[in-house]
């Protein structure tokens, strides 16, 4: 699915910025970030280690708040959001998926997919089936009740990603999500990543790769706390 003027807007940063207070006073990292994405994208975001990037993600995932400029999440300024808005927002709105994985070892698999549903207060029985289904989905039937030691970083992976999708998010937000695997499990986990965007689902993903950021269909780079491009990729450019 390939996103246009058309589309929704799911996720509008104007003038975002944010700054620490560090011993050596205040250290601006981000400056003043203007983007905006549509339903239906999937964008990298790249840059070196203190470009702003994953301050960039933190806010985009309403775990954090800018010190100034706005963030318009599914039609919806952050700002003006309390606490208790802010956490329900996020819930329905964003699935998160990480390099760890962030698995409960003790949880079996379907208990790890389903506890966004508990936090929503969910029943037993639906957040059950709906947590197989997403397994199901990833392509992990059958292993629901196994524990997270005993499958595959790449399978666990998949468990992260099933998690992320219980909720039925508009929004994919992954960070670094390849970065403990083998090239080859990567290139498993970002066909189905892939196959969640041309489902309709807006992803976005930090990657410090190049051909992991290749499977987006345009790519975002920051230095310094700015973005220095925003370009379609290239290898989606040939294809059209």
């Amino acid at each position: 699915m390939t996103a246009t003027t058309a589309e929704p807007v799911v996720i509008q940063a104007v003038g975002l910025a944010k700054s620490y207070l560090t011993a050596a006073g205040l250290f601006p990292a981000l400056k003043g970030v203007n983007l905006t994405i549509h339903r239906g994208e999937f964008v990298a975001v790249m840059g070196p280690s203190g470009s702003g990037k994953s301050t960039f993600m933190n806010l985009l995932g309403c775990l954090d708040r800018p010190s100034s400029g706005d963030y318009i999440l599914d039609g919806k300024s952050i700002a003006r959001q309390s606490p208790d808005q802010l956490a329900a927002l996020r819930g329905k709105t964003i699935g998160f998926v990480f390099q760890g994985f962030n698995l409960l070892p003790r949880m079996s698999l379907e208990d790890n997919v389903a506890l966004p549903l508990v936090y929503a207060g969910v029943d037993v029985h639906t957040r059950r089936q709906q947590a197989g289904e997403m397994l199901s989905k990833v392509g992990l039937k059958g292993y629901e009740k196994s524990l997270p030691n005993r499958i595959s970083g790449g399978q666990q992976q998949r468990v992260a990603i099933a998690r992320a999708l219980v909720n039925k998010p508009k929004l994919i937000l992954a960070d670094e999500p390849t970065g403990n695997l083998d090239s080859h499990t990567s290139e498993e986990i970002m066909a189905l990543f892939g196959d969640l965007n041309r489902e309709g689902i807006t992803i976005l993903l930090v990657t410090h790769e190049q051909d992991i950021a290749q499977h987006a269909k345009r790519q975002v780079r920051f230095l310094d706390g700015h973005i220095v491009s925003d370009e379609p990729t290239l290898q989606v450019e040939a294809s059209c």
